[in-house]
């Protein structure tokens, strides 16, 4: 595997690329109608009962990065249990990454580098502040904020239930777009305007083994005068897997301070 130079932003993309796709036979989800009777917190009410319930996963995910300079493409294998711990390899454990609610460590060979530390790279990253629960949530097409702590406004546009809160954050914007079959998120917004931050998700879902999964994520994160654009293919995934985490990093290698 080759790295471009820009190795600590694809370590970090690398450290975001976690969920699901297609298992051993998928379909699409065709698109549903909509239901103008349905309340905000019926939606609401759907899009969690509507969770992924999941112990462990394990799968490859395929990875294009770019950040408007330069872009990247390849795969990974990961391994996860929910609200716990991410594990993430590239090929022949170039770069490993073991992520939990605490920290976020990884470790690149080809350089003889390491990190371990907390989210504050990654929501430079993303433009927005971020945690492990955050972080899942975007990948496995949850909203990344707990929809249930705040009372919002629904409408339809262009086929999908639009939930905006009836009184905005000072600090940040948050906009949600949610699909009428199966009340997934198809996109979700968060904006910073005080700090010129814009983060941007977008989401095709399919069925694996009766469960309504990612199949696509696309991400846009905006900071200032940088664009980072992230998109996710899911493969091969299995559930429910008895998992190792092995994660040790090398002696000798240099520690990375990331500004």
């Amino acid at each position: 595997m080759i790295l471009s130079p820009n190795i600590k932003n694809c370590i970090a993309v690398l450290s975001l690329t976690i969920l699901f796709a297609s298992c051993k036979s998928t379909k699409s989800i065709a698109a549903g109608e909509l239901d103008n009777s349905l309340s905000a917190k019926k939606i609401i009410q759907n899009h969690y009962q509507n969770e992924l319930d999941f112990e462990t996963l394990s799968g490859k995910v395929k990875i294009d990065y770019s950040d408007g300079e330069s872009s990247q493409g390849f795969s990974v294998s990961l391994r996860m249990k929910k609200d716990e711990v991410i594990w993430i390899s590239a090929p022949l454990g170039m770069v490993k990454a073991h992520i939990t609610p605490e920290k976020v460590s990884f470790y690149n060979r080809l350089q003889n580098e390491y990190f371990d530390g907390d989210y504050a790279y990654l929501s430079n990253i993303l433009g927005t502040e971020v945690d492990f629960q955050i972080v899942q949530n975007l990948l496995i097409g949850n909203a990344v904020l707990d929809l249930r702590d705040d009372k919002y406004a629904m409408s339809i546009a262009d086929g999908k239930y639009n939930l905006k809160p009836r009184k905005q954050q000072e600090l940040y914007k948050i906009l949600f777009f949610l699909e009428p079959t199966n009340f997934k998120i198809s996109q979700q917004q968060i904006s910073q305007p005080s700090e010129n931050r814009f983060l941007k998700m977008e989401y095709s879902y399919a069925e694996v083994t009766n469960k309504v999964v990612p199949n696509t994520v696309d991400i846009e994160a905006i900071s200032d005068d940088s664009t980072n654009t992230i998109e996710l293919e899911y493969k091969g995934f299995e559930f429910d897997r008895k998992l190792n985490f092995p994660y040790k990093i090398p002696k000798g290698f240099k520690q990375i301070v990331l500004n």
